[in-house]
């Protein structure tokens, strides 16, 4: 398991414990617990989304380095095997 999967999992733990207290522990009418509630599952997937655009951001930027990186050498191939080629003509 990767590290922002562990963080993920760790986050969505924390929340069900938090989650599980406060209604164990909440002195609020049923509304009010459910209104907060809804407004921390707002947070938590705001915060996903956010994390998921950055890791997507990252991916691309990586994806991209290593597509430059082929092409590179794939020119290099290409150049050397002309080379060859003409040596041998």
């Amino acid at each position: 398991m990767n590290d922002n999967a562990k963080v993920v999992a760790a986050l969505l733990a924390g929340l069900a414990a938090g989650v599980a207290l406060g209604v164990l522990f909440a002195p609020d009418k049923g509304s009010e617990t459910r209104e907060k509630l809804n407004d921390s599952l707002k947070d938590l997937g705001d915060a996903l989304k956010e994390r998921t655009a950055e890791q997507l951001e990252h991916l691309n930027d990586f994806k991209e380095k290593v597509v430059a990186a082929v092409k590179s050498k794939l020119n290099k191939g290409e150049q050397a095997m002309e080379d060859a080629l003409e040596e041998h003509a």
